[in-house]
Order: structure tokens, then C-alpha cells, then sequence
């Protein structure tokens, strides 16, 4: 089954892919370009609080997917591991001040804490978070992290680890961010999107690519139609499982940060419509 033809109304762009630009900024030029949506980053509005943020884009009619990002919920200290469950609450007191969706959740991983002792802490933190979640009305998306960030951002690293996370706390407002540069290499992808989709646990699409001779993996990463994923064919199949949400364009790139703002919004638009 091939993927639909691409909505502006239902693509989001994460205000971290126009890194340079404020909040503001991001969102008119969103709206403008008939961008339905933007997925924020809790930098966005520290220095303006979470009322200007919501009014902000409540200005400019845009839909809020998701905030980005909470979790981080490992540590060989125990003092840490609950001020970073209070920072997650305030988290989900501030996604839903703005109207956010979801808290997409980057779990966290430890040195010197086991992989496996670190995905029980990663869900002993989200059963503590879910509460608060409940009280909100504010959705959890555990985001895999591509192996290579197991050292210190992400003890949950394919699919089917963040749907064992899920299966085990079995709540409706549990789920699952797959973001392509995380995923696309898995030989079970298919099968585990299938899987995920079938419990109706896919909660955000992130959309971007995976450059050839990449020279930093963490801010040297591609605009679909960059690099060598399938970027559509991975949506078809996630459309296929049951996801119609919305297609998420979050590019952390130096090089993009570098353009005219402007000029790379106008390519991420024409790339949505050619690569995604």
C-alpha cells in the first residue's frame, strides 16, 4: 500500500529544526506556509513562560502534537532519579497549558548502570509519571533512540524494547514516538510496527533522513530526500498499522541552522511534498 498524499494541515515542524529562529517566529512561519501544526521544545518558551507560549500559538491557529522532551528517568542516584520525576510533572503541567498532545519521553541511560537495570528504572519512573499524566489528560510517547545513544541518552533503543515498556504498564495514555532516523535500520521493523499499531500505541511520526558519511550523530542529521531512508515507505507502513496523526519534520543540523531560515522552511515544504 503506497503513502497517502502529504497534508500541510497534518505536518508539524519541532521548533529545534529552526533552531535559530524564537517561538514566535517559528510559528507564524509555519502557519504561513499552511504547516497545520508545531511540535515545541521546552526551550522554546523558557524565556517568555508557558501563557505566552500558548497565546502565541493560539495566534496562529497551529495544533500542538507534542512537547519535547521529558523522561531521562535513570540514575545511579536516587535523589536524582525524583527531581527528574518533578521536572516530568512540571513537563506535563506545561504540554498541557499549551494544548500539547504528548510529552515525547527520551528515557535516559546511565554509565555504569546495567541496560537492564536501567529499562526497570525507565519503568518503574514512567508507573510514578502516569498519575500525573491521568490528572492532565496529557499522553507519554516513549521515543527509541538508535543504539548508538544507548550510552547515556536511551537504555530503549528498537520498537520492540519501548512496546515491552508499554505492555508491561498497559495504559491508555502510553505509547510510542517513532522517529525514522531511530528506526529504519531494524531488520523487525515491519513486523514491529504492525505489532504497535495493532494495540493502537503509535503515537507521533517523526520524519528526517539518515545522511551517507554522516559527520556528527547528533547535529548532522539529513532533510528527507538527504541520506538513504525510505522515509515514505516507512509512513506507508505506519499508515498501514493505523497512524493517520501527524508527520513530525524534527532535523537537528548544523549546517541547516547555518541557511536562511526562511529559504530552508521553503525546503523542508517541498520535501515534505517530494520525499515524504
Amino acid at each position: 500500500m503506497a503513502a497517502s498524499p502529504i497534508d500541510l494541515k497534518k505536518c508539524a515542524v519541532h521548533t529545534r529544526t529552526n533552531k535559530p529562529w524564537s517561538l514566535r517566529q517559528c510559528c507564524e512561519a509555519y502557519a504561513k506556509r499552511g504547516i497545520g501544526g508545531v511540535s515545541v521544545w521546552d526551550d522554546a518558551y523558557a524565556g517568555i513562560g508557558v501563557a505566552e507560549a500558548r497565546r502565541i500559538i493560539d495566534g496562529t491557529g497551529l495544533g500542538v502534537p507534542a512537547l519535547v522532551r521529558g523522561g531521562f528517568f535513570t540514575s545511579l542516584d536516587e535523589r536524582v532519579r525524583t527531581e527528574s520525576l518533578d521536572h516530568n510533572r512540571k513537563l506535563l503541567d506545561d504540554a498541557a497549558v499549551i494544548g500539547a498532545d504528548m510529552l515525547v519521553l527520551v528515557v535516559g541511560a546511565t554509565p555504569g548502570l546495567s541496560l537492564a537495570d536501567a529499562r526497570a528504572q525507565v519503568i518503574d519512573g514512567i508507573s510514578r509519571l502516569l498519575p500525573h499524566a491521568e490528572q492532565t489528560g496529557v499522553k507519554l510517547a516513549i521515543e527509541p533512540l538508535h543504539p548508538m545513544y544507548a550510552d547515556n541518552k536511551s537504555c530503549i533503543n528498537r520498537i520492540t524494547e519501548a512496546r515491552s515498556v508499554a505492555d508491561a504498564l498497559d495504559h491508555p495514555l502510553l505509547g510510542l514516538a517513532l522517529d525514522v532516523y531511530h528506526i529504519w535500520w531494524d531488520p523487525d521493523l515491519d513486523d514491529e510496527i504492525t505489532s504497535v499499531g495493532a494495540d493502537g500505541r503509535i503515537f507521533g511520526f517523526h520524519v528526517c533522513d539518515w545522511k551517507l558519511d554522516t559527520n556528527n550523530l547528533l547535529t548532522d542529521r539529513g532533510l528527507m530526500g538527504d541520506g538513504v531512508i525510505d522515509v515514505r515507505g516507512i509512513r506507508s507502513k505506519v499508515e498501514s498499522a493505523g497512524f493517520h496523526g501527524w508527520n513530525e519534520v524534527e532535523v537537528f543540523s548544523e549546517r541547516y541552522w547555518a541557511m536562511d531560515q526562511d529559504a530552508y522552511l521553503d525546503l523542508i515544504v517541498e520535501r515534505l511534498g517530494s520525499c515524504t
